[in-house]
């Protein structure tokens, strides 16, 4: 009980809300009648192929994302870089900004329809909060302390790898989570562009209406972006230094 208390509350009570949910939505799965499409479409042998093509379409998106936005983000605190900064979070602020139906639907245009293309229109939807939060984090970093670690003898880069960035990690760390979050949410609709997605329940549960068919994609996508955002709060949680945490 000791160490519960000790932990922040999302931690311990988020994945009480999950489960909660989850059991909620089996038991109405099993009392309620469905026909023979929503059947089919709930299938485990069906389902378990969308859930996991939703899962590979986001971290896909999130793995290219964070190989942009930290790195730009850390170029963009240097002191010879900073002219860049509002000029580099405008831009990515137009993709945040722009509609995504919109944003995927310009992709195909250009790239055609499929799994690449969501991809794409996913990445340029979610740069902002990486590369704000990257900077915001390094940002808030005491000068004084980057001054020690200078004056001790540190490189530039030892600096920044062994003193910035493990300061920044927290601030860093939660600019993921909410592009993760955004993400799942976000990669719903890359079924109107031919990428499979829990958005293929919703779009069906609409088109056919279907609203039990409905009803299971939203709540599956809820349920994958909580998970998905309590698994990133425990990589937050354990990354953050002790002293910050």
């Amino acid at each position: 009980m000791r160490r519960l208390r000790r932990l922040p509350m999302d931690v311990w009570f988020e994945p009480l809300i999950i489960v909660a949910l989850l059991v909620g939505y089996i038991v109405w799965y099993q009392v309620t009648t469905l026909t023979e499409v929503e059947q089919a479409a709930l299938a485990w042998d069906n389902l378990r192929v969308t859930i996991g093509d939703h899962i590979t379409l986001t971290l896909v998106a999130t793995v290219i994302v964070v190989a942009i936005a930290i790195p730009l983000g850390i170029v963009l605190t240097r002191p010879s870089m900073k002219w860049l900064n509002p000029i580099a979070v405008n831009i990515a602020n137009i993709g945040q900004a722009a509609p995504a139906v919109g944003l995927l639907v310009l992709f195909t245009f250009w790239l055609g329809t499929g799994f690449r293309t969501a991809v794409v229109g996913l990445v340029v939807y979610a740069v902002l909060p990486i590369l704000q939060n990257t900077i915001v984090g390094l940002r808030q970093v005491d000068q004084r302390t980057v001054e020690a670690a200078r004056g001790i003898g540190l490189s530039s880069v030892r600096t920044l790898v062994q003193v910035e960035l493990p300061l920044a990690v927290p601030v860093i760390l939660n600019g993921v989570r909410t592009a993760l979050v955004i993400l799942v949410g976000t990669a719903t609709l890359s079924t109107f562009i031919g990428a499979t997605s829990l958005g293929t329940l919703i779009t069906t549960g609409v088109t056919l209406f279907l609203p039990k068919l409905l009803i299971s994609g939203a709540v599956l996508v809820g349920l994958l972006a909580l998970t998905i955002d309590w698994l990133g709060r425990l990589v937050e949680l354990a990354a953050t230094p002790r002293g910050l945490a």
